[in-house]
């Protein structure tokens, strides 16, 4: 009997921990998760933490997972509407300023419903710029925004602050060059992967060491900056290429 008692406890408790209703479900990722304090963000009706509060107040506490910095990412909802804030698509989806550009799927109607558990949720088809698209087939993330993003990092790498376990950063490189005969890019923060894609608007050269190259037909704009481009074995005679470091013909 006490073992039975002990049990019912258990599940009562179990359950307890998980209990949540609808409201709750339907506002994960909607809330604005900046402008939420705890004492706002608690109460009986929350989604109790994975440690069932025993880790309370240390540092392995799950208790900002959901109201703390970088909450968003809890949720897929969430998660796509702050990259969205950045004009960034969540898998391969539209943003919402880029879907509403676009006309319904074949001109086909579409509506917005309240439903149970969901809330406010569209029945339709989808905006994209084709049939092939909604498909998938070519859907990208690569819209100008994250191509913005790529040429950013590619710069920070250029003149990367830090390298390995807080080392210095690009700095290092000619003293590298001049010891070993290379600047050692990975060690001193100098890569970044930019992977090279058909819709780039100019050569972001694979990982931006100055190799490059292509198996299926390009578009002119990427064919130019390959090999002996831009972003090609050319990039080590032209510029400061991604070492930072000034050329020197030997």
């Amino acid at each position: 009997m006490k073992i039975s008692a002990t049990l019912a406890l258990a599940a009562a408790g179990s359950a307890s921990a998980y209990s949540v209703n609808r409201s709750t479900l339907r506002s994960l990722g909607q809330k604005n998760v900046g402008t939420v304090t705890r004492s706002q963000a608690r109460s009986k009706n929350d989604m109790k933490m994975e440690d069932f509060g025993f880790l309370k107040g240390t540092v392995w506490s799950f208790e900002d997972t959901w109201t703390g910095e970088g909450a968003e990412c809890i949720s897929e909802v969430g998660l796509e509407r702050t990259l969205n804030k950045e004009g960034l698509r969540y898998k391969m989806n539209k943003t919402k300023d880029e879907a509403s550009e676009c006309e319904p799927l074949f001109g086909l109607p579409g509506f917005t419903v309240n439903l149970p558990i969901l809330g406010e949720t569209y029945l339709g088809p989808p905006r994209v710029d084709s049939v092939w698209e909604a498909l998938g087939f070519t859907a990208t993330s690569n819209n100008e925004a994250r191509q913005n993003e790529k040429l950013k990092a590619i710069e920070k790498a250029k003149g990367a602050k830090v390298g390995v376990l807080n080392g210095e950063g690009a700095t290092i490189r000619a003293k590298w060059l001049e010891k070993y005969g290379y600047p050692r890019l990975v060690g001193s923060g100098g890569i970044f992967y930019a992977d090279q894609l058909s819709s780039d608007k100019e050569p972001m050269g694979g990982f931006n060491m100055g190799k490059s190259g292509s198996i299926w037909p390009v578009p002119q704009n990427i064919k130019d900056g390959q090999y002996g481009g831009s972003k090609g074995w050319g990039m080590k005679k032209t510029g400061t290429a991604i070492d930072g470091l000034e050329k020197v013909d030997v």
